[in-house]
């Protein structure tokens, strides 16, 4: 009997835990090591930020979902990786910290004979002074307890202008080279939706401010589209949603210090801004979440393992490259350490070989450009196909048998745009290849007949009712195999 390990319990590691409990549950052990009890749907939490849904209805426990199919959970965090044993351990083994109640600060080593690390990031809300809820003064949608808490602030502020205040809102990214922008994308919407809902839109003045080089970018490189025929790219699809709704936009930023009321924020050409604020949402920039690893005589190897960025290192090329000269096939295919094979590294958790996005820098040296997301479909397509990997080299295989290059997968996005079921909207995306390929597709980088997008109410439908199909299927609802990731 295998011991299968899994660092993480988000939208890839939860993954990549269903199939391997369905699949070889009986005959081997699948362990999940989280260090929160609970699954998010974190796509939902923009809706939880605008008081459309609460916490309830977009997290559940998971425990008992795993024990349906065999699968152990430990509350824990994992601190750090042997993954050529000690003196202690013949065989590998990590490090946790349990933070389970009764359990907190305790310490453990779990073997393993495969490993996952679907670890996701960590917010790094202190990459810019005094960004951030807890210890800073911008709200997040990143977490249900975050979102919350920015509802419950975008409820003080509705409060007050239907007294007669005008407010400021400020939605966007917190750094230079945050990813995710798709998250605050949504969420500025939704702010436009419920201040109109509400009677106070014409009290407000709504901010975007991004470290995109156009509107549209998403840390894709840009995108072009099909939109009713016609042809045409991110910028223009993303400027006129923002123009129909009088939002403003500040691109090509980064946001350097976040103080009460007031943000101050460098351009690419080198110039500097203030903007105040009474309400700001900004994304934190993504970083490892600091595991350590260390070799058989215990000489710290966190360097071998990882990126300077926390990152796990994959099947990857690396090497430093002029951004004109990366191609498609210096991207991961099988998520496999090219040091350790028994070790796979999915969705956020691993290292990207470089941007989409082409970097700039300021004349002082500031990058202001997006990391590559690596987040939602490409996520699951990535757990499910690790997951297939790890059971087919259990019945005998000789490496991985499943492959999921995001410059081969496509990505579906339904950005919520306003929520109700007569006047919600949502802009449905879909772009093939992720990351672009200009190898195959040399005019665009992207397949036109699989890339395309519109906005709509039909959109809000089919994301509200995707909410409700992807907590079912992550429940293990009967028949949720079936259903697509």
């Amino acid at each position: 009997m295998a011991r299968i390990v899994i660092l993480g319990a988000g939208i890839s590691g939860h993954t990549t835990a269903r199939y391997l409990g369905k699949w070889i549950g009986k005959k081997h052990e699948v362990v999940v090591v989280s260090p929160k009890p609970k699954w998010n749907w974190i796509p939902s939490n923009i809706w939880v930020g605008v008081g459309e849904m609460t916490e309830e209805q977009v997290t559940f426990d998971l425990e008992p979902v795993y024990k349906k199919i065999n699968v152990a959970f430990h509350q824990a965090r994992a601190v750090s990786i042997n993954p050529e044993g000690s003196e202690g351990h013949e065989k590998p083994f990590v490090t946790v910290e349990y933070t389970e109640s009764g359990r907190e600060g305790e310490t453990g080593e779990i073997e393993y004979d495969f490993l996952v690390n679907a670890t996701g990031p960590k917010l790094n809300f202190g990459a810019t002074p005094g960004l951030g809820p807890d210890e800073g003064y911008s709200m997040s949608v990143c977490t249900p307890d975050h979102a919350s808490k920015a509802n419950a602030l975008l409820r003080e502020c509705i409060q007050a202008m239907k007294g007669g205040a005008t407010k400021t809102f400020v939605v966007g990214t917190g750094h230079g080279m945050c990813t995710c922008q798709g998250a605050a994308f949504e969420y500025i919407y939704n702010i436009d939706h419920a201040l109109r809902e509400a009677r106070v839109r014409d009290k407000a003045r709504i901010v975007w401010i991004s470290n995109e080089y156009e509107l549209g970018d998403f840390g894709m490189g840009g995108v072009h589209i099909t939109r009713g025929g016609y042809l045409t790219n991110g910028k223009v699809f993303a400027e006129s949603l923002m123009v129909e709704r009088d939002i403003e936009w500040i691109t090509r930023a980064a946001v350097n210090k976040v103080e009460p009321g007031k943000l101050q924020y460098e351009l690419l050409d080198g110039t500097t801004g203030e903007l105040e604020f009474d309400f700001a949402m900004l994304i934190p920039p993504f970083s490892g979440v600091g595991l350590k690893a260390y070799g058989k005589s215990g000489a710290d190897i966190t360097d071998q393992v990882f990126a300077p960025n926390g990152f796990m290192k994959v099947d990857a090329d690396y090497n430093p490259k002029a951004f004109e000269d990366w191609s498609k096939e210096d991207w991961p295919r099988t998520y496999q350490s090219p040091k350790y094979s028994n070790i796979f590294a999915i969705g956020i958790a691993f290292a990207p070989p470089h941007p989409i996005s082409k970097v700039m820098k300021s004349p002082n040296g500031t990058q202001i450009s997006p990391t590559p997301p690596r987040t939602g479909m490409p996520s699951a397509a990535i757990g499910k196909a690790v997951a297939g990997s790890i059971r087919d080299i259990l019945k005998g295989a000789s490496g991985p048998t499943h492959t999921a290059s995001m410059s081969e997968i496509g990505a579906a996005c339904l950005a919520s745009t306003g929520s109700d079921i007569f006047k919600g909207t949502a802009a449905s995306m879909i772009v093939f290849p992720v990351v672009p390929d200009y190898e195959t597709y040399p005019e665009y980088g992207r397949n036109m007949d699989l890339t395309f997008g519109e906005i709509g109410l039909a959109g809000h439908w089919m994301k509200y009712i995707l909410h409700h199909v992807f907590i079912y299927q992550a429940k293990l609802r009967p028949g949720w195999s079936i259903l697509p990731d």
